[in-house]
């Protein structure tokens, strides 16, 4: 077995031996970046002098940090994360160019816990996408099969991980763009309980719903970046005082014997017949093993999709306001300096279509005399879905549903169409808008070989809880296949 198909624990039980150093594992990311991440288009900047600086520093102070949890590990940062000395593009024109003066606190806490920041990686625009085709920096290419997308938004993310071109990524998740990448790349995805982990130095798409999260390659390898990331921050104030507990430790030792699993109905319908199949048989090895499963149900998810559409757009427009052409981003050469015309065309020339879209649709709903009857009523209908969620734990521990309805798609396929590629969504909306902890598994390949997901959804703060319950799975699922030419 190579390097690269080492987990995290394997990779850094050969540091601690001295029979691998942080310098030569950073110089083979470094040379498969360069062979296949190019074609997958997944980096937007890769420093390869400071990596190998990094690098060298963690081998300097072998002694001080060998016993760090992360140490020496290569983690991928999705663009729209502020690290000190890099760009941070969010795959924007309106911020190419823009080099971050400080670090986010979810990569200051990897940094801290021995981890190697290995490059940045594209994503849909300001994270605004299902598809990774939003990108002003060309699409993200899926490992499985360069024919068809990665997900999104954190596509390159994703893509990254399951090339093994790192071994753990950070990304974003507003309204499952962690989880459905994740699903169509066959990699482990974590959306974390709203507030589980600091916002902070992550440009903002939409505030009330934004998370950060991990992939990795195991349900223990995320465990794993969680310990490290999560925890009160108090230079974010939506972060959560709850005490954080060491994932790893059940993990390891996880059964989902007795395990009470609830299965909605209303968000089984509209499937892909092979992604029903892989839910089903996923159900029935659980089932085998000692588990039980419950009906429950989420009557008002089904409204999760219009409410989302509602609430994001508006939150955007409010947050992509800064970017004006006068206090941030890229300024127009062609405005004739009146202030009307500096916006137009500074915003104009500096956001792609899908932004400039959700900015019109939240300033609509944002609007005078609409206020109350979209964004306001929007906001009612996502109480109705929590508390769904809140009724169907009473019977269960976690809910059980697929990730995303179909497998991943080809490029162009849903481009023209925004409410089909908006649709891509609806597995994992209505857990963002209950601000709910969600982590996707792989359980299967469809006939095509393209990977196939299932999420795990627990009460708020119970990212230990569905951990062990993902990880009990992953062990009676087995090994999973590996992306086509990582062993190349």
């Amino acid at each position: 077995m190579k390097i690269n198909e080492w987990n995290i624990d394997s990779l850094t039980g050969a540091y601690r031996k001295r029979s691998l150093s942080p310098v030569e594992v950073a110089k083979y990311c470094l040379s498969a970046i360069e062979k296949r991440g190019k074609d997958l288009n997944c980096f937007l900047q890769v420093r390869e002098d400071a990596v190998l600086a990094s690098a060298e520093d963690l081998e300097k102070k072998f002694n001080d940090k060998a016993k760090l949890p992360l140490y020496g590990v290569p983690i991928a940062i999705k663009d729209n994360f502020l690290v000190d000395g890099w760009q941070a593009t969010a795959a924007s024109k309106i911020l190419q160019g823009y080099v971050s003066p400080y670090t986010a606190t979810s990569v200051e806490r990897l940094e801290a816990a021995g981890a190697l920041i290995i490059g940045k990686t594209n994503l849909d625009e300001f994270a605004m996408g299902s598809s990774n085709e939003n990108s002003a920096y060309g699409p993200v290419k899926n490992p499985w099969d360069t024919s068809r997308v990665p997900g999104g938004s954190s596509g390159g993310s994703a893509a990254a991980v399951a090339a093994h071109l790192c071994w753990g990524a950070l990304g974003t998740d507003t309204g499952g763009s962690i989880r459905q990448p994740a699903s169509l790349c066959g990699v482990v995805g974590l959306k974390p309980t709203y507030g589980r982990v600091s916002r902070y130095g992550v440009i903002a798409f939409a505030s009330s719903l934004d998370q950060v999260g991990p992939f990795g390659r195991s349900v223990n390898d995320v465990a794993r970046m969680m310990e490290a990331m999560a925890g009160y921050d108090r230079k974010d104030a939506t972060s959560s005082r709850s005490v954080v507990p060491v994932y790893t430790e059940s993990v390891a030792r996880a059964s989902a014997k007795n395990a009470r699993f609830g299965v909605a109905k209303e968000l089984l319908e509209g499937l892909d017949p092979e992604v029903r199949q892989s839910f089903d048989l996923l159900v029935q090895t659980m089932v085998a093993n000692g588990a039980k499963v419950v009906d429950v149900s989420l009557p008002h998810s089904r409204y999760a999709l219009s409410t989302y559409y509602l609430i994001a757009p508006s939150e955007a427009s409010s947050n992509l306001a800064r970017y004006d052409g006068i206090h941030y981003g890229y300024r127009s050469k062609g405005s004739r300096g009146e202030l009307e015309q500096v916006y137009l065309k500074s915003r104009g020339e500096g956001f792609g279509p899908e932004v400039k879209l959700r900015i019109m649709l939240g300033t609509y709903a944002l609007s005078a005399g609409y206020y109350d009857a979209y964004y306001g009523k929007a906001n009612q209908v996502r109480q109705l879905i929590s508390q769904d969620f809140v009724q169907a734990f009473e019977k269960c521990d976690c809910v059980l549903m697929p990730t995303s309805p179909s497998v991943a798609f080809k490029f162009g396929e849903k481009a023209a169409d925004p409410l089909k590629m908006y649709a891509s969504d609806v597995c994992t909306l209505p857990i963002n808008l209950a601000g709910l902890p969600s982590v996707s598994v792989p359980s299967g390949l469809s006939s095509d070989k393209l990977p196939i997901g299932v999420q795990f959804v627990g009460r708020h703060f119970e990212e230990q809880r569905i951990l062990d319950l993902a990880a009990a799975y992953e062990k009676l699922r087995g090994p999973f296949p590996i992306a086509p030419g990582v062993r190349e």
